[in-house]
Protein backbone atom coordinates (compact mmCIF):
# COMPACT_ATOMS: atom_id res chain seq x y z
CA UNK A 1 0.00 0.00 0.00
CA UNK A 2 1.05 3.55 -1.06
CA UNK A 3 1.97 6.08 1.97
CA UNK A 4 -0.43 7.92 -0.24
CA UNK A 5 -3.14 5.23 -0.34
CA UNK A 6 -2.47 5.13 3.65
CA UNK A 7 -3.07 8.75 3.91
CA UNK A 8 -6.46 8.18 2.26
CA UNK A 9 -7.91 5.62 3.95
CA UNK A 10 -7.06 7.39 7.26
CA UNK A 11 -9.27 10.33 6.66
CA UNK A 12 -11.53 8.04 5.18
CA UNK A 13 -11.68 6.51 8.15
CA UNK A 14 -11.74 9.58 10.27
CA UNK A 15 -14.66 11.01 8.34
CA UNK A 16 -16.40 8.15 8.97
CA UNK A 17 -16.60 8.26 12.97
CA UNK A 18 -16.91 11.85 13.13
CA UNK A 19 -20.17 11.41 10.67
CA UNK A 20 -22.06 11.86 13.42
CA UNK A 21 -20.68 14.89 14.47
CA UNK A 22 -19.92 16.52 11.07
CA UNK A 23 -22.39 15.50 8.17
CA UNK A 24 -21.54 17.60 5.44
CA UNK A 25 -18.01 19.08 3.89
CA UNK A 26 -17.75 22.57 2.55
CA UNK A 27 -19.39 22.95 -0.75
CA UNK A 28 -16.94 21.40 -3.81
CA UNK A 29 -14.86 19.85 -1.20
CA UNK A 30 -13.84 15.99 -1.49
CA UNK A 31 -12.49 13.67 0.79
CA UNK A 32 -9.05 13.07 -1.83
CA UNK A 33 -8.25 16.83 -1.67
CA UNK A 34 -8.50 16.29 2.41
CA UNK A 35 -6.36 13.27 1.91
CA UNK A 36 -3.83 15.45 0.25
CA UNK A 37 -3.85 18.49 2.01
CA UNK A 38 -1.13 19.60 4.06
CA UNK A 39 -0.33 19.91 7.53
CA UNK A 40 -0.81 23.77 8.50
CA UNK A 41 2.44 23.10 10.28
CA UNK A 42 4.21 21.32 7.03
CA UNK A 43 4.95 25.23 5.27
CA UNK A 44 7.78 25.75 8.18
CA UNK A 45 10.54 23.93 9.09
CA UNK A 46 13.11 24.22 11.75
CA UNK A 47 15.60 23.26 8.81
CA UNK A 48 15.44 26.90 7.68
CA UNK A 49 15.43 30.34 9.38
CA UNK A 50 14.48 33.21 7.09
CA UNK A 51 15.90 36.53 8.20
CA UNK A 52 17.11 39.06 6.19
CA UNK A 53 20.21 41.49 5.53
CA UNK A 54 19.94 45.13 5.16
CA UNK A 55 22.83 47.06 3.73
CA UNK A 56 22.58 50.83 4.90
CA UNK A 57 25.30 52.37 3.10
CA UNK A 58 22.60 51.15 -0.37
CA UNK A 59 19.52 52.45 1.86
CA UNK A 60 18.31 56.31 0.64
CA UNK A 61 15.73 58.08 1.65
CA UNK A 62 13.02 56.49 -0.01
CA UNK A 63 9.96 54.32 0.94
CA UNK A 64 9.52 51.95 -1.26
CA UNK A 65 9.57 49.08 1.54
CA UNK A 66 7.35 50.90 3.70
CA UNK A 67 4.36 51.48 0.35
CA UNK A 68 5.09 47.77 -0.75
CA UNK A 69 4.31 46.41 2.76
CA UNK A 70 1.26 48.45 3.44
CA UNK A 71 0.20 47.84 -0.16
CA UNK A 72 1.11 43.57 0.67
CA UNK A 73 -0.64 43.57 3.66
CA UNK A 74 -3.48 46.00 3.58
CA UNK A 75 -2.26 48.26 6.77
CA UNK A 76 -2.54 52.10 6.79
CA UNK A 77 -1.07 54.38 9.00
CA UNK A 78 -2.79 57.14 10.80
CA UNK A 79 -3.24 61.04 11.71
CA UNK A 80 -1.82 60.53 15.57
CA UNK A 81 1.79 58.47 15.68
CA UNK A 82 1.12 56.79 18.66
CA UNK A 83 -1.47 55.28 16.69
CA UNK A 84 0.68 54.38 13.10
CA UNK A 85 1.29 50.83 12.66
CA UNK A 86 4.65 49.33 12.57
CA UNK A 87 4.93 46.30 10.39
CA UNK A 88 7.75 48.38 8.88
CA UNK A 89 9.25 52.53 9.34
CA UNK A 90 12.26 54.34 7.91
CA UNK A 91 14.82 55.40 10.70
CA UNK A 92 17.13 57.80 11.05
CA UNK A 93 20.43 57.45 12.63
CA UNK A 94 22.90 60.15 12.95
CA UNK A 95 26.91 59.52 14.78
CA UNK A 96 26.81 61.86 17.39
CA UNK A 97 30.97 62.26 17.27
CA UNK A 98 31.05 62.77 13.21
CA UNK A 99 27.81 63.91 12.75
CA UNK A 100 27.26 60.98 9.60
CA UNK A 101 23.83 60.79 9.21
CA UNK A 102 21.83 57.24 7.47
CA UNK A 103 18.68 56.23 7.22
CA UNK A 104 17.17 52.46 8.01
CA UNK A 105 14.24 50.42 7.46
CA UNK A 106 13.24 48.92 11.00
CA UNK A 107 11.09 45.64 11.33
CA UNK A 108 10.17 42.90 13.99
CA UNK A 109 13.54 41.02 13.91
CA UNK A 110 12.37 38.09 14.17
CA UNK A 111 14.35 37.42 17.19
CA UNK A 112 15.77 33.44 17.84
CA UNK A 113 14.56 34.26 22.06
CA UNK A 114 11.55 36.48 20.88
CA UNK A 115 10.66 38.78 24.28
CA UNK A 116 7.22 39.35 22.69
CA UNK A 117 6.62 35.34 23.20
CA UNK A 118 8.20 35.23 26.93
CA UNK A 119 5.62 37.72 28.02
CA UNK A 120 2.36 37.03 26.04
CA UNK A 121 0.19 35.79 28.27
CA UNK A 122 -2.23 33.20 26.47
CA UNK A 123 0.68 32.52 23.42
CA UNK A 124 -0.95 34.53 20.92
CA UNK A 125 2.97 35.19 19.98
CA UNK A 126 4.76 32.46 18.72
CA UNK A 127 7.41 31.77 16.70
CA UNK A 128 7.54 29.63 14.19
CA UNK A 129 9.70 26.69 13.33
CA UNK A 130 11.33 28.43 10.52
CA UNK A 131 12.03 31.61 12.70
CA UNK A 132 9.29 33.89 11.43
CA UNK A 133 7.28 35.65 14.62
CA UNK A 134 3.97 36.23 14.67
CA UNK A 135 0.63 37.12 16.50
CA UNK A 136 -2.48 34.53 16.45
CA UNK A 137 -5.34 37.42 16.10
CA UNK A 138 -7.48 34.76 17.57
CA UNK A 139 -6.45 34.22 20.67
CA UNK A 140 -4.31 37.60 20.83
CA UNK A 141 -6.67 39.61 23.85
CA UNK A 142 -4.43 43.25 23.35
CA UNK A 143 -2.94 43.43 26.65
CA UNK A 144 0.28 44.63 25.15
CA UNK A 145 2.80 43.06 27.17
CA UNK A 146 4.68 42.18 23.43
CA UNK A 147 4.60 46.01 22.65
CA UNK A 148 6.19 47.02 25.69
CA UNK A 149 8.71 43.66 25.93
CA UNK A 150 10.09 44.40 22.27
CA UNK A 151 13.36 46.35 22.41
CA UNK A 152 12.85 47.26 18.75
CA UNK A 153 9.38 49.34 19.10
CA UNK A 154 8.27 46.75 16.22
CA UNK A 155 4.94 46.29 17.32
CA UNK A 156 1.46 48.20 17.71
CA UNK A 157 -1.90 47.88 18.74
CA UNK A 158 -4.86 48.32 16.22
CA UNK A 159 -7.02 51.06 18.16
CA UNK A 160 -9.63 51.22 14.54
CA UNK A 161 -11.78 48.78 12.62
CA UNK A 162 -9.79 47.59 10.20
CA UNK A 163 -11.05 47.97 6.29
CA UNK A 164 -9.72 46.89 3.07
CA UNK A 165 -8.10 43.52 4.40
CA UNK A 166 -6.69 41.27 2.69
CA UNK A 167 -7.43 37.26 2.74
CA UNK A 168 -4.41 35.72 4.01
CA UNK A 169 -3.31 38.89 6.42
CA UNK A 170 -6.08 38.59 9.42
CA UNK A 171 -6.07 42.34 11.09
CA UNK A 172 -8.45 43.27 13.78
CA UNK A 173 -9.28 45.78 15.95
CA UNK A 174 -8.17 45.22 19.62
CA UNK A 175 -5.07 43.09 18.71
CA UNK A 176 -1.35 43.50 18.45
CA UNK A 177 0.09 43.35 14.69
CA UNK A 178 3.75 43.64 13.09
CA UNK A 179 5.86 42.56 10.43
CA UNK A 180 5.69 38.68 9.63
CA UNK A 181 7.86 38.94 6.86
CA UNK A 182 5.02 38.32 4.52
CA UNK A 183 4.54 34.64 5.49
CA UNK A 184 1.67 34.30 3.02
CA UNK A 185 4.68 34.88 0.46
CA UNK A 186 7.31 32.38 1.88
CA UNK A 187 5.31 29.96 1.95
CA UNK A 188 4.06 30.39 -1.96
CA UNK A 189 7.89 30.31 -2.40
CA UNK A 190 8.53 34.25 -2.89
CA UNK A 191 10.04 37.44 -1.30
CA UNK A 192 8.49 39.66 1.16
CA UNK A 193 6.85 43.01 0.12
CA UNK A 194 9.42 45.09 0.97
CA UNK A 195 12.61 42.82 -0.72
CA UNK A 196 10.95 43.44 -4.02
CA UNK A 197 10.45 46.53 -4.16
CA UNK A 198 13.95 47.70 -2.92
CA UNK A 199 15.30 45.19 -5.22
CA UNK A 200 13.15 46.30 -8.24
CA UNK A 201 13.63 49.92 -7.75
CA UNK A 202 17.48 49.27 -8.15
CA UNK A 203 18.27 49.90 -4.61
CA UNK A 204 19.18 46.39 -3.39
CA UNK A 205 19.48 46.82 -0.24
CA UNK A 206 17.77 44.39 1.38
CA UNK A 207 18.10 40.35 0.80
CA UNK A 208 16.04 38.05 2.00
CA UNK A 209 17.03 34.42 2.54
CA UNK A 210 17.83 31.40 4.46
CA UNK A 211 20.23 32.04 7.41
CA UNK A 212 21.12 28.55 7.56
CA UNK A 213 22.27 27.50 3.97
CA UNK A 214 25.41 28.50 3.99
CA UNK A 215 25.62 28.16 0.16
CA UNK A 216 22.81 30.09 -0.50
CA UNK A 217 23.73 33.78 -1.49
CA UNK A 218 22.73 35.36 2.03
CA UNK A 219 24.67 32.91 4.17
CA UNK A 220 27.49 33.45 1.91
CA UNK A 221 27.44 37.30 2.55
CA UNK A 222 26.76 36.93 6.33
CA UNK A 223 29.50 34.82 6.40
CA UNK A 224 31.98 36.68 3.95
CA UNK A 225 30.88 40.37 4.57
CA UNK A 226 30.46 41.99 7.92
CA UNK A 227 27.30 42.81 9.35
CA UNK A 228 25.95 43.49 13.00
CA UNK A 229 22.07 42.70 15.15
CA UNK A 230 20.80 45.74 16.42
CA UNK A 231 20.94 45.54 20.29
CA UNK A 232 23.15 42.78 20.18
CA UNK A 233 23.83 43.18 24.01
CA UNK A 234 20.50 41.71 25.11
CA UNK A 235 21.59 38.01 22.80
CA UNK A 236 18.30 38.10 21.18
CA UNK A 237 19.94 36.83 18.12
CA UNK A 238 17.41 38.28 15.29
CA UNK A 239 16.77 37.22 11.94
CA UNK A 240 17.74 40.33 10.46
CA UNK A 241 21.18 41.72 10.17
CA UNK A 242 22.18 44.95 8.84
CA UNK A 243 25.34 46.18 7.01
CA UNK A 244 27.54 49.45 7.15
CA UNK A 245 25.90 50.50 10.50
Amino acid sequence: MTPERRRFLGWGAAAAAGAAAVTTLAPGLRLVELARARSPDEAASALQRWGLLIDTAKCSDCDACVSACREENGWTGHDRPATDAQWIRKVSLRDRRSGFAQTLPLMCQHCEHPPCVDVCPTGASFRRADGIVLVDKHICIGCRYCVMACPFGARSFVHEPTTGQKPDVPRGKGTVESCTLCVQRVDRGERPACVEACNRDGHGAMAFGDLNNAAGDLGRRLRSEPSSALRADLKLNPGVRYQSL
